[in-house]
């Protein structure tokens, strides 16, 4: 059985047999009516005498998703009588001023994630630039990163309620400066959420940043290779930290905190990393980055969704991090964290493109609608429109339609909103 309602299916039957309980899909384009979905299930005689007046004659009832069977044949609704008919004309009113409240939060909300794409592709083209400079010229390249940590701290400590957004997939196909960005981005969130002052941020920015440079030292069809590596292989790349510290020693005030990070991120606190460190031999700073980094290699090397990733970590690697970290890190990420497929209370599915620290349970949701053009896609807040998540879905279980329109991302990457519409 399909996991999404097709609108297209069910039974058509004569509006005068609709009956509260019916779960109906409308024929009609998202704009072409006051309802906030196309399809949904009728809860009141009123939004069933709303559907009357739209001018249909039939509609699609879906009888698994319904409470109630539609009324049998020859059984009437009855005709609202004048009274009514003035309270439905005010209800109708109302719905369609709701409505276009809506549309204008869509359109707002469109906005600021073209602003925070916008912001992320520039810093990704400034990791670019710095990267390519790090071994001829690395005292700039140290320069650059230190504008764009510092920028990306003032930004974060700037806004006073944080809001985390899915962003697109990037086209220029380098993950090492895709993960390096994504990885900086996350460390700098959490320790932000771990209440730490803005030298400590800085800190943790630099030492994510740069924490997989050494792989510039690694041949590239090792990193590219998607099979298992070789023995060799492995112990080859195992050295990526230390190419990584000598590049950075070419700098002589790269900062010391940084370094450990760089030096020590495959490290864990149960002392199973290649070094056997444990426990208080790693700073907060490099336990930090070491988290972001593993829950980013489950998201994109070992394609983990993310809220697989995040189970992963909490359920079975608990010993490795700190548990405050690793909590703090749900809770920034929410429940269900941006780049989800989810399956809503309605039946409906979707993507979910943003979370708000503050309403975890509720993040903004892009809805799959066969009705309503990719590009203009609802993007709902659950907690305004009053619905919830039912459950997770593995994007390839998805029909081949709906994972074109909902286009889940193959590398999950975020970035933060920079302040208030």
């Amino acid at each position: 059985m399909s996991l999404v309602p097709n609108p297209m299916t069910g039974i058509k039957i004569s509006v005068e047999r609709l009956q509260v309980g019916n779960y109906v899909s409308l024929p009609l384009g998202w704009r072409e009516h006051p309802f906030l979905f196309s399809s949904f299930k009728l809860k009141s005689e009123e939004e069933i005498e709303l559907i009357r007046r739209l001018g249909l004659k039939l509609v699609t009832i879906i009888p698994d998703k319904s409470d109630t069977p539609p009324k049998p044949l020859g059984q009437t609704q009855p005709q609202a009588d004048e009274v009514e008919g003035e309270g439905l004309l005010a209800r109708q009113e109302e719905m369609q001023q709701e409505k276009l409240r809506r549309i204008e939060q869509l359109q707002r909300y469109r906005r600021d994630l073209q602003q925070c794409e916008k912001q992320f592709r520039q810093s990704l083209a400034q990791v670019r630039n710095l990267m390519g400079k790090i071994q001829s010229r690395p005292l700039n390249a140290i320069s650059e990163a230190q504008e764009l940590i510092n920028a990306m701290t003032e930004q974060l400590l700037s806004v006073d309620e944080m809001v985390l957004h899915l962003v697109s997939d990037s086209d220029d196909g380098n993950s090492l400066q895709f993960h390096s960005l994504n990885v900086s981005v996350l460390s700098m969130l959490l320790a932000r959420e771990c209440k730490l002052p803005a030298e400590a941020i800085r800190q943790v920015g630099m030492g994510a940043l740069f924490h997989d440079i050494g792989k510039l030292r690694i041949p590239s069809q090792i990193l590219r290779k998607t099979e298992p590596l070789t023995k060799p292989e492995q112990n080859l790349m195992a050295q990526h930290p230390r190419y990584g510290l000598e590049l950075l020693g070419l700098v002589s005030d790269f900062p010391e905190a940084a370094k450990q990070i760089v030096q020590n991120h495959h490290e864990y606190l149960d002392g199973t990393g290649p070094q056997g460190l444990k426990g208080d031999q790693l700073d907060p700073l490099t336990q930090i980055v070491s988290l972001i980094n593993e829950y980013d290699n489950l998201c994109h090397l070992e394609a983990k969704v993310p809220y697989a990733a995040l189970g992963s970590l909490y359920k079975q690697r608990k010993s490795q991090f700190n548990a405050d970290h690793l909590g703090m890190l749900i809770r920034l990420m929410g429940v269900y964290p941006p780049g989800s497929v989810v399956q809503l209370s309605n039946g409906q599915v979707g993507l979910v493109m943003s979370v708000n620290a503050s309403r975890l349970l509720y993040p903004a949701v892009l809805v799959y609608d066969p009705r309503i053009p990719r590009q203009e896609a609802a993007i709902i807040d659950l907690d305004a429109a009053g619905l919830t998540i039912a459950k997770v879905i593995q994007p390839k279980r998805l029909p081949p339609a709906v994972f074109e329109y909902l286009n889940p991302r193959t590398r999950i990457s975020y970035y933060f909103e920079h302040g208030k519409p």
